[in-house]
């Protein structure tokens, strides 16, 4: 590799560090732990801010429409978007709940009806939950067993999902070949997943014991810092930080460099979009492609989730409109 490649994959801000939660911040203020993650067969940890029996298809409805407007306004100034629906560890490991707490039919059609929808929308997406469930009938983990995160193959396939379908949307990235992230070793770390860590009593922690999370360091010659143009940005939640190695493995699949911005889940997936557009790496080179990640078991909620989201992140839907539209004027 020629020094010219070195630190070329993520900005300079995507710095790697260990995993912030999904968890709903403003939830576990306001609420015991005994509310916020339940342990089921095996030691599995599952949060329990989300339903397990009633689809709000009114919320999911009001999501669909706002994406599909981000998208139209994307197209209008030549970004394309796409956007990766990332599964309920619920319906990825349903058998893994506790007898007491069932899933109820129409929750298992919950993926397919937000997919159904983005698609009839003309969202650009994939059916993850379907990629996730055959990984993980191949053996392969998805989601940590005491955590709220996936495991490295999950993201893995779901960066080839994405790089798959960036390609169709914009068929020649700018950028030269050889300035994706090579890819380094992966290395195992022992410790407690977050739902373990900030729901459970000592007692239950030390039941359910610590796990191994198998991340990818950088390769040889890599680093997390860079400044290089990047034609496709990816933003979302702590899915997407780099500890998880998904923008890492996108940009490696698309052989280009890939910026990211995330923030923990309960900033919410519309303030952390607001902040990169409207941001000044937004308005001075706009990529290629934004891949917009979101989550199943939050999708419904809107800008306007109070107690729900961060206090300091919820945003009227009026105020989210106007501002999204002036980013994207």
């Amino acid at each position: 590799m020629t020094d010219d490649r070195t630190a070329r994959g993520l900005r300079r801000r995507h710095l790697l560090g260990l995993p912030m939660g999904l968890a709903l911040a403003g939830l576990a203020r306001a609420q015991p732990a005994d509310n916020l993650a339940f342990v089921g067969q095996d030691n599995y940890i599952f949060a329990a801010w989300d339903s397990l029996t009633t689809p709000d298809w009114k919320g999911i409805n009001a999501t669909v429409a706002r994406v599909a407007q981000v998208g139209q306004l994307l197209a209008a100034k030549g970004v394309a978007l796409v956007v990766p629906v990332l599964p309920d560890k619920m319906r990825i490991y349903e058998e893994k709940l506790p007898a007491d707490k069932p899933m109820s039919p129409e929750m298992r059609q919950r993926y397919a009806g937000i997919l159904s929808r983005l698609q009839a929308a003309g969202v650009a997406t994939f059916d993850d939950e379907k990629l996730l469930i055959a990984l993980k009938a191949a053996g392969q983990p998805v989601y940590y067993r005491t955590d709220q995160h996936w495991a490295q193959p999950a993201a893995d396939a779901t960066a080839q999902a994405t790089a798959d379908l960036i390609r169709q949307k914009v068929p020649n990235l700018a950028g030269q070949p050889g300035t994706g992230m090579a890819l380094g070793p992966l290395i195992n770390e022992r410790r407690y997943g977050d739902l373990a860590d900030r729901f459970l009593s000592p007692e239950q922690r030390r039941a359910v014991g610590r796990e191994i999370y198998s991340v990818r360091r950088a390769g040889d010659g890599e680093s997390l810092l860079a400044d290089a143009p990047s034609p496709v940005h990816v933003t979302g939640n702590s899915m997407v930080q780099p500890y998880f190695g998904f923008p890492q493995k996108l940009s490696n699949l698309l052989d280009r460099p890939v910026s990211v911005n995330w923030k923990p889940g309960d900033v919410g997936f519309w303030r952390v979009l607001l902040e990169y557009v409207e941001s000044n790496a937004f308005r001075q080179q706009k990529p290629q492609a934004l891949v917009w990640q979101l989550f199943e078991p939050n999708f419904h909620l809107g800008p306007d989730a109070r107690g729900l989201w961060d206090s300091a992140s919820v945003v009227s839907a009026e105020e989210w409109q106007r501002r999204i539209q002036a980013a994207l004027a």
